[in-house]
C-alpha cells in the first residue's frame, strides 16, 4: 500500500494528504532524521511550527529527499497574533527561508488568545493575506486549544482550516466543532491524537479517527518504532471493533475530569517548574510506563513544585481552565507516595513498551 497516494479533499476544496506527520520540539538534526524517515515511508504532510525551532530540519529533509516539492504538503504555524504587519511579514519570510521553500502550503496562526483583525492594514493578518496573494502561502488556517476562540474562528469565515485537539477522549463540544467546520466549509485538522502520550493503544486511536473521514489527523511521532507502528496501522487500516471500543470506554472513564494535556501554554514558569510534565506525572507513570519517571532527574524536577510562587500565571494561561497549582501539588503528593513505596509500582513501572 502506497500511503503517499492517500489524499483527502476537505469541504472547502483544499486537498491534502490523508495523514500528517507532526514534529514537535526536537533538535533540527533529530527533526531532519525523523522527517527523512517519514518521507521515505510515504508521509507527505509535514507539520511544524516556528516556535518549535526545527523548521531548518524539515527544510533539510525535504531538500534531500529527492521528492518533488509539489508532492509534499508543508504546514507551519507562527505565533504572530501580537505582531504588527512588519514583524509578521519578517516572521513569514523567516519560515520560508528555514523551510527552504518558495511557498508554505498551509500557514496557521499559532494558538492566538484573540483572533487577528482581518481589517487592520497594520496587523498580522494583512501580512499573511499579502503573502498568500504573492503565492508565498497557499492556505491560511488557525490552531487553538480554546473552544471559544475556535468557535469565533469558524464563524468568522476568515480561515480555511482549524487545527484543534481531537482524540477518542473528545467531548460533545469537540465533536460539535467538527460538525461546525463541515457546515462552514472549513477543514478540521486533529492534533494530539494520543492526548499528549496519555493514550497508549495506537490501534484504538487510529480506528477512532477512521470514524471521522472529514478529520485529518497529525500524529506526533518522535521515534522510529512509532513510525513503524503507524505505517503498519496505515497499511492494515483497522476499523472500530467491540474490543477497541471497550478500550476507549475504559480510558474515557479513567481520564474523565481534570488532567493536563501537556500543551505547554502555561510555560514558562517563573519558579522553573516543568509544569507540562509535572502536572501529569501520576498519569504518565501509570499509562506510559517508563523507569525514567522515577529517575533522579525527574525527582529534582518534581521537587521544584515546593518552590511554587503562587503567582497564578499558569492557571490564567491554561486553555482548559485547570487549577494548575493544585494539580501540581496533588501530583507531587502522589509522586512522593510512590517513591516511599506506599503505592505499589509493580504493575506499571517497567521500561516503556514499543
Amino acid at each position: 500500500m502506497d500511503i503517499s497516494m492517500n489524499k483527502v479533499i476537505l469541504n472547502n476544496g483544499v486537498e491534502m494528504p490523508q495523514m500528517g506527520y507532526g514534529v514537535y520540539q526536537v533538535s533540527p538534526a533529530e527533526c531532519e532524521h525523523c522527517v527523512s524517515d517519514a518521507l521515505k515511508v510515504g508521509y507527505r504532510m509535514i507539520d511544524t511550527a516556528q516556535a518549535y525551532h526545527n523548521e531548518e530540519g524539515v527544510g533539510n529533509a525535504v531538500q534531500k529527499s529527492g521528492i518533488d516539492r509539489k508532492e509534499i504538503f508543508l504546514v507551519s504555524k507562527v505565533w504572530i497574533s501580537n505582531y504588527g504587519y512588519e514583524k509578521a511579514k519578517t516572521s513569514i519570510d523567516e519560515s520560508l527561508r528555514k523551510l527552504q521553500t518558495d511557498y508554505i502550503d498551509l500557514f496557521q496562526f499559532h494558538n492566538p488568545a484573540v483572533l487577528p483583525d482581518i481589517n487592520d492594514p497594520d496587523g498580522p493578518f494583512a501580512a499573511a493575506l499579502e503573502a498568500k496573494q504573492k503565492g508565498y502561502i497557499r492556505h491560511i488556517g488557525i490552531t487553538n486549544h480554546r473552544l471559544k476562540v475556535a468557535h469565533e474562528a469558524i464563524e468568522s469565515g476568515n480561515f480555511e482550516t482549524l487545527q484543534f485537539p481531537f482524540c477518542y477522549l473528545a467531548t460533545e463540544k469537540d465533536l460539535e466543532l467538527v460538525e461546525l467546520c463541515r457546515e462552514h466549509d472549513m477543514g478540521f485538522i486533529a492534533m494530539k491524537g494520543l492526548s499528549g502520550g496519555l493514550l497508549n493503544n495506537a490501534e484504538a486511536c487510529y480506528a477512532f479517527m477512521q470514524e471521522h473521514p472529514d478529520v485529518v489527523p497529525i500524529w506526533g511521532i518522535q521515534h522510529e518504532w512509532e513510525l513503524d507502528q503507524w505505517l503498519e496501522l496505515t497499511e492494515r487500516n483497522p476499523r472500530m471493533t467491540p474490543e477497541l471500543q471497550a478500550v476507549i470506554d475504559h480510558d474515557r472513564k479513567e481520564l474523565a475530569g481534570d488532567f493536563c494535556r501537556s500543551c505547554g501554554y502555561c510555560l514558562p514558569c517563573p519558579a522553573g517548574i516543568q509544569i507540562n510534565q509535572c502536572a501529569r506525572i501520576s498519569l504518565m507513570i501509570r499509562r506510559a510506563p517508563s523507569e525514567s519517571w522515577l529517575a533522579p532527574a525527574m525527582q529534582d524536577e518534581m521537587e521544584k513544585i515546593e518552590h511554587c510562587l503562587g503567582c497564578g500565571q499558569c492557571k490564567s494561561r491554561c486553555p482548559y481552565e485547570l487549577d494548575t497549582p493544585n494539580l501540581l501539588k496533588r501530583n507531587l503528593a502522589d509522586y512522593r507516595r510512590i517513591l516511599a513505596g506506599e503505592v505499589s509500582t509493580e504493575s506499571y513501572l517497567r521500561p516503556a513498551q514499543k
